[in-house]
């Protein structure tokens, strides 16, 4: 058995909530040693905040295979504990509002000037510069910023409230791995670190790539629901079907929509996949007829065969139970807590749940002792409240 893509990475994860430890608990799925350090009252927000359908917080699902321990880097101690066991990491990930880790004494700089190889990265809303840097902020706030929400609803209402984290996760999560990974790969071949400025609203602003083609062809992005891929196409559309549920239509290239229309006793339709304007709207009102003709059921059984890019629009939990995720093994059992596995499959590199979320401080003395402290040493940084 190979052993883990990134095992040997020792990363310090500051963050809370969302972004960041979905970003750390990537890089720990793939093997790396990520230490989660929460502070020394509540710890991670999310820990409590995170279960709001019931007794399973979000907490549990974004930090798993990670270690736990509490510092209050409000004292000096702590920070000295700290810089210690960074001298030993090779990435450190924050989500503070800007300056806060230099205020603390654990910056970037700080850091560097005793391992220079240190690959630091901040995850915020708005960046490290730029007039918006020091405000607040939220996934809706970010895609308010980046002109996404305009974008997202149907034709003639309001901007539609995603349940999906485009800003956390797109801009957050998943923009940090792949910085971090890359400065990770120089930092080993050069022995330089880097720094690393990742901005929620940046990561959704660079993404939203038709949006902008619009505005570059005509001044301005067409109104929410009548672009192209917004609802504008009949061939790339959402259809209602006779008990309210509904069907995905992508059949934009010619033999996929010339199957579709087949399928659906339309062949005549087959010139008008393109059709834009009022000429789109009367094609997606005949679409819209057929598909009330039929209950979801139905269409789910004629389309099961159609290779015309038609897919039903799942509920989550019928999702848990599609087959194809069932033979990707993207739903996994963690002491009787359902989790999501890891988006990506390594060759030799089978997903194994080393750890549920780790218990708040669960690994203080065994981190600190793999620091080179005492069992005496640890037990006065506990009476002390250091830890």
């Amino acid at each position: 058995m190979r052993t883990p893509p990134l095992a040997g990475l020792r990363v310090l994860d500051l963050t809370r909530l969302l972004p960041g430890p979905l970003a750390s608990m990537h890089l720990a799925d793939l093997g790396a040693d990520v230490i989660k350090v929460e502070d020394t009252a509540a710890g991670d927000y999310a820990r409590t905040a995170g279960a709001v359908h019931g007794a399973v917080s979000y907490f549990e699902l974004v930090n798993r295979n990670k270690r736990s321990l509490t510092l209050d880097l409000k004292q000096p101690a702590a920070v000295e504990l700290f810089l210690h066991l960074a001298n030993q990491a090779e990435v450190i990930i924050e989500g503070f509002r800007p300056g806060v880790v230099d205020k603390l004494g654990i910056g970037y700089q700080t850091v560097a000037a005793t391992n220079p190889r240190i690959v630091y990265c901040s995850i915020t809303g708005y960046g490290q510069d730029g007039p918006y840097r020091d405000r607040a902020g939220h996934d809706l706030n970010y895609l308010g910023y980046s002109g996404l929400l305009d974008q997202i609803g149907t034709a003639g209402g309001d901007p539609a409230v995603p349940n999906f984290q485009l800003g956390d996760l797109l801009g957050g999560s998943l923009n940090a791995l792949v910085g971090l990974l890359a400065a990770v790969i120089d930092s080993r071949a050069s022995g330089q670190g880097r720094y690393l400025d990742v901005a929620m609203t940046d990561g959704v602003f660079t993404h939203a790539l038709f949006p902008f083609l619009a505005v570059q062809g005509m001044g301005k992005a067409l109104p929410r629901g009548e672009d192209i891929l917004s609802g504008g196409m009949p061939s790339y559309a959402v259809y209602a079907t006779r008990d309210d549920r509904h069907f995905a239509v992508s059949a934009m290239e010619p033999k996929f929509w010339q199957t579709f229309c087949v399928t659906i006793g339309r062949p005549d339709l087959s010139s008008f996949a393109l059709a834009y304007g009022p000429e789109g709207e009367r094609i997606r009102a005949e679409l819209a007829r057929v598909f009330a003709q039929k209950s979801f059921a139905e269409w789910t059984a004629i389309f099961e065969h159609a290779d015309c890019c038609v897919s039903p629009v799942l509920r989550p939990e019928e999702s848990l139970g599609n087959a194809q995720i069932a033979a990707r093994g993207l739903v996994v059992d963690v002491n009787g807590v359902k989790q999501l596995a890891p988006p990506f499959k390594i060759s030799d590199h089978p997903f194994v749940v080393r750890s549920p979320a780790p218990r708040q401080g669960e690994h203080n003395r065994e981190i600190l002792r793999e620091a080179g402290l005492s069992d005496a040493a640890i037990d006065e940084l506990q009476q002390q409240k250091i830890i």
